[in-house]
């Protein structure tokens, strides 16, 4: 056994397969679509994809799994080798094999052959576990899990356990880390009660103090992530960072590695299960298990930033529609409320509101040493945050003049108590017919204020006479 400590993944193994094609017609004999074949993939499931993906960065996993001499059980081996290594228990039986047959990406059946009963695990099934760093159960109702309760149970008080549990299977261990069911198996667990957030947090704490575990992550699809801990009554959601279109098979077994792997790496609940929920999305938007490259490459999925709204393309949707386009400009480095009523003001002046804000380096030159107080990432995205605000752009200059010559807004606005035509940016917008309009602002609120009263604030009281 190697000294640095691996992931160990734990559970079910399935053979996938998917065969594509495309389906234009009905068959003459029966209301059935017809598929005109163009391809097709097999892959290693369950237990296999979960341990494929806690590999990404180059982490050591080993897959404690049933497998036997069937077909099925070699294409398995030959897709994994090299990624993982194998710690095999017999398998009483053929391995299952689930064919998905998909029109123009979209599932139309799926066919389940095969299955078996695993054998009693080994001195080398114990030694695995007792070297883990982490362990992740893959439960898929095949009994796997069962076979190694006990050395599941030995290791739990000791390194994280993550496990991904299935209706058809045991419990998880008294001690797991984190235990990850789906939106219908948490409600089929808990009979009763309806889809809201209020609903699964009653769920996932009751889950937690049933198996005795620290902490239950409820997943929800769109929703995001519900963790929950026993007794607790206030969750915590995770939702996801943006709306992966793809396709999700696959999604579940990598929030679970994703999340072993985090807590593997020292991350907190809430920390892992963020990380996670990342992951997860970045993988279903890049094609989920189906994604050729997935098994053609070990490289990571990086987990995708939020999209953000190009300025320039939403400015000439809005033109082309015959909308009105509307800017303002700032350092906007501490916002306050004056902010925010100016920006509100600025929306309701026509049909998009971008945001010109100065680069870190902009904001040195012009308000000194030591701004700003927030970084230009922080400052992005609390502005793209506000529900007035359509897009944010940045500049470097000591003003936004050359941005604005390509966003060409046709109305330019600022807050402050002098006139339009003091602005330097009102002679650039007119060479386009823009117009620059000044806004009343909040009187006695701005960013140095701000941050005067904070540093008053935070200084040392004086005793008297001193």
């Amino acid at each position: 056994m190697s000294a640095y400590k691996p992931l160990v993944v734990v559970g079910d193994v399935l053979l996938d397969e998917d065969i594509e094609g495309v389906s234009t017609r009905l068959a003459p004999d029966a209301p059935a679509p017809v598929v005109d074949v163009t391809g097709d993939q097999r892959r290693p499931g369950g237990a296999g994809l979960a341990a494929a993906l806690a590999t990404r960065g180059g982490r050591d996993v080993v897959l404690v799994t049933a497998l036997g001499d069937d077909p099925a059980s070699e294409a398995v081996r030959r897709s994994l080798r090299g990624r993982v290594r194998l710690v095999e228990l017999p398998l009483n039986g053929t391995l299952p094999v689930k064919t998905r047959v998909l029109a123009s990406g979209r599932p139309l059946v799926r066919i389940d052959r095969g299955g078996g009963d695993p054998g009693k695990p080994d001195g080398a099934v114990r030694d695995t576990l007792a070297q883990a760093h982490a362990v992740l159960v893959a439960d898929y109702g095949r009994h796997t899990a069962s076979a190694v309760r006990e050395h599941l149970a030995a290791v739990a008080p000791k390194v994280p356990v993550v496990w991904d549990p299935h209706l058809k299977g045991d419990a998880p261990v008294p001690g797991s880390r984190i235990v990850t069911p789906n939106a219908a198996e948490a409600m089929a667990l808990c009979r009763g009660g309806d889809d809201s957030l209020r609903a699964f947090a009653e769920r996932g704490s009751d889950l937690a103090e049933r198996w005795r575990v620290a902490a239950v992550a409820v997943t929800l699809g769109e929703r995001g992530v519900l963790l929950t801990r026993p007794g607790a009554t206030t969750p915590m959601l995770v939702p996801a960072p943006y709306r992966a279109e793809g396709d999700a098979c696959g999604a579940g077994d990598c929030f679970a590695a994703a999340t072993a792997a985090a807590l593997a790496d020292g991350a907190l609940p809430e920390e892992a299960v963020q990380r996670a929920v990342a992951e997860a999305a970045a993988f279903v938007a890049a094609g989920g298990a189906g994604n050729p490259s997935l098994w053609r490459t070990p490289p990571p999925i990086t987990p995708r930033e939020v999209p953000e709204t190009d300025p320039f393309v939403l400015a000439e949707q809005v033109r082309a529609r015959g909308g009105s386009v509307v800017a303002t400009g700032g350092c906007f480095d501490l916002l306050h409320a004056g902010h925010v009523g100016l920006l509100e003001s600025a929306r309701r002046i026509g049909d998009c509101l971008i945001v010109c804000v100065n680069s870190d380096e902009s904001v040195e030159r012009l308000k000194g040493p030591g701004r700003p107080l927030n970084p230009l990432p922080d400052r992005v995205r609390v502005l793209a945050g506000l529900g007035s605000v359509d897009a944010v752009a940045v500049f470097d200059g000591d003003t936004p003049a050359e941005l604005l010559s390509r966003l060409r807004p046709d109305v330019w606005v600022k807050g402050g108590d002098y006139s339009a035509e003091d602005l330097p940016e009102a002679e650039v917008l007119r060479a386009w017919g823009g117009q620059a309009v000044v806004l009343p602002y909040l009187d006695g609120r701005s960013t140095t204020l701000l941050a005067r009263r904070a540093a008053q604030a935070a200084a040392p009281i004086r005793p008297p006479g001193r």
